[in-house]
């Protein structure tokens, strides 16, 4: 009976603790952090076209709003000093300064090449009549590319005549065939590149010692709105064929320069 009854009074107790052991309270759901996302606003056709604007303003952008100002002796002299001035002594930049006397009368965006040509050399006809001899012209247009040597040639039919014209340009053409044609036949007026006259002369088919007038096409701009010595590679060549040559005759004044 008493161990029946410890046994009941056991299971009592048991269940008694079973009530008063506290149930634990279910764990709140921490929320986690949420991530901030900065929503960018949409970019409007007017902003984009902005940005762009920006980015990819250049030279020309500038050079199409500007007014077109024709070139001058001074332009040139400048632009050499700026190309030499970090690899020359203040002594050689002086040395490649040219005296005002070889500078022809600067074209002021009035004329065409033939009524320039005429203006700066109004002894032509007498001039190429006296000119005989091979490997050499009296005059030499030089500009950017072939295409607008090719243009020049067309646009300076009033002036030359009779004159024997040869496009000293590298396209489609090789030097050799030049130097021949050179050495066979007299040439009164060439018409090219800095590039393609510097080898010929380099290559001894081209003498510039009966030379008279070397006419830069100084103001003509091309698609992109660039003069040809706005265009380094174009400039570096020019520079290169002056020191060749042609800086000695200006001093001497047997050569004159026009910037057309």
């Amino acid at each position: 009976m008493c161990d029946e009854a410890s046994e009941g009074g056991g299971e009592d107790t048991e269940a008694m603790q079973q009530e008063t052991v506290p149930v634990p309270a279910p764990a709140k759901k921490t929320k986690q952090p949420k991530e901030c996302f900065l929503i960018q606003p949409k970019e409007t056709k007017e902003d984009s076209t902005k940005t762009r604007k920006r980015r990819k303003k250049k030279i020309t952008d500038v050079l199409a709003k500007s007014e077109p100002k024709p070139g001058t002796p001074a332009d040139l002299q400048q632009l050499m000093k700026d190309y030499y001035s970090s690899s020359r002594s203040v002594i050689e930049l002086e040395e490649l300064n040219l005296p005002d006397s070889c500078f022809l009368k600067a074209n002021d965006l009035t004329h065409s090449l033939s009524s320039y040509l005429k203006e700066i050399c109004p002894k032509w006809v007498k001039l190429r009549k006296n000119h005989s001899e091979k490997k050499s012209v009296l005059m030499l247009v030089i500009c950017s590319s072939a295409i607008r040597a090719l243009e020049l040639i067309r646009s300076m039919t009033a002036f030359r005549g009779d004159s024997k014209v040869m496009k000293l340009f590298a396209k489609h053409i090789k030097v050799q065939e030049q130097v021949k044609l050179l050495e066979k036949r007299v040439v009164h007026l060439g018409v090219g590149t800095p590039g393609r006259i510097k080898e010929l002369i380099k290559q001894g088919g081209l003498n510039l010692n009966p030379l008279k007038f070397l006419v830069f096409d100084w103001n003509w701009r091309d698609q992109k709105l660039r003069r040809m010595m706005d265009i380094p590679e174009i400039r570096k060549e020019v520079f290169e064929l002056l020191e060749i040559g042609v800086l000695s005759l200006c001093k001497s004044e047997s050569l004159k320069l026009g910037l057309f």
